[in-house]
C-alpha cells in the first residue's frame, strides 16, 4: 500500500503558520517512515491581498500576542520594531517570492520543505528578516547547501513563479481559507481534515493516529 500523505497547507506571512511549526515538525519527524510530507504554498498575501506594512502593522501588533499567548511560540525584537513601527517600515508583505523560495527548494530536497519552510517563517518571525528581499534567503542556502548563482536563477524564473501559483491553486481547490490547514490524502478522491487553525501537538497526533487507523481498517 502506498504511504499517504499529509498535505501542509501554508503561508510564510502567517503568523499562526509560525506558532504552528514545531507542531507540524514534530509530526513530521514522528512519522517520516510511515507518511509522505507535502507543503503547500497558500498565497495569503498575493495581488491585491499583499499589504505594505504600514497598513497591516497595527493588526499584527494585537495578534502577534494572541498567537505567543496560545502556541507558546516567541516574536524575535528585529520582527517587531517593523510591527510597532509600521509607518518607519519599508516591508510589502507578499507572499509570492518565499512561495517561489520554496518551490526551488523542493527541486534540490523535496522531502525536507517542512524545514524549509518553518526556516523560513523563522527568519522572518523571530530574525526580522524581509522575504521580499532576495537577501534573506542566502543564510539558508549555506545552511542547505544549495548552490547560490542557481538557486536566484530559478527564484527569478518563471517556471518556478508558476509552480508557486500552482500551489495556491491546489490550496483553493482544497477549499483552504485560513491557515494552517492539514489534510490526510489516501489517493485521488479520499482526504482527511486533521486540522483547520491552530492546533496543538496532542490534538493533531490524536487525530492523525486515528485516520491512519481508518486507512488501514479499510484496506484490511
Amino acid at each position: 500500500m502506498n504511504k499517504p500523505t499529509v498535505i501542509y497547507c501554508y503561508d510564510a506571512y502567517c503568523g499562526w503558520c509560525y506558532g504552528f511549526s514545531p507542531v507540524i515538525k514534530k509530526i513530521a519527524a514522528q512519522y517520516k517512515d510511515e507518511l509522505y510530507i507535502e507543503v503547500l504554498s497558500g498565497g495569503m498575501m498575493v495581488g491585491d491581498a499583499a499589504m505594505p506594512m504600514e497598513k497591516i502593522g497595527p493588526y499584527i501588533q494585537s495578534a502577534y500576542k494572541r498567537v505567543e499567548e496560545l502556541t507558546g511560540i516567541q516574536f524575535g525584537e528585529d520582527f517587531l520594531w517593523h510591527i510597532n513601527n509600521p509607518d518607519k517600515s519599508d516591508w510589502v508583505m507578499n507572499s509570492e517570492k518565499p512561495a517561489i523560495a520554496l518551490s526551488v527548494f523542493k527541486e534540490y530536497f523535496p522531502n525536507e520543505a517542512i524545514l524549509f519552510a518553518t526556516d523560513l517563517q523563522y527568519a522572518l518571525n523571530y530574525e526580522g528578516r524581509d522575504l521580499g528581499d532576495d537577501e534573506a534567503y542566502r543564510h539558508l542556502l549555506a545552511k542547505y547547501k544549495i548552490p547560490e548563482t542557481a538557486f536566484y536563477e530559478k527564484l527569478k524564473s518563471g517556471e518556478f513563479k508558476e509552480r508557486a501559483h500552482y500551489e495556491f491553486a491546489l490550496c483553493k481547490h482544497l477549499q483552504v481559507t485560513g491557515f494552517p490547514q492539514v489534510f490526510m490524502q489516501q489517493n485521488d478522491t479520499r482526504f482527511f481534515l486533521i486540522s483547520k487553525g491552530f492546533s496543538d501537538y496532542d490534538t493533531v497526533n490524536l487525530r492523525v493516529q486515528n485516520v491512519l487507523k481508518e486507512i488501514q481498517g479499510a484496506t484490511a
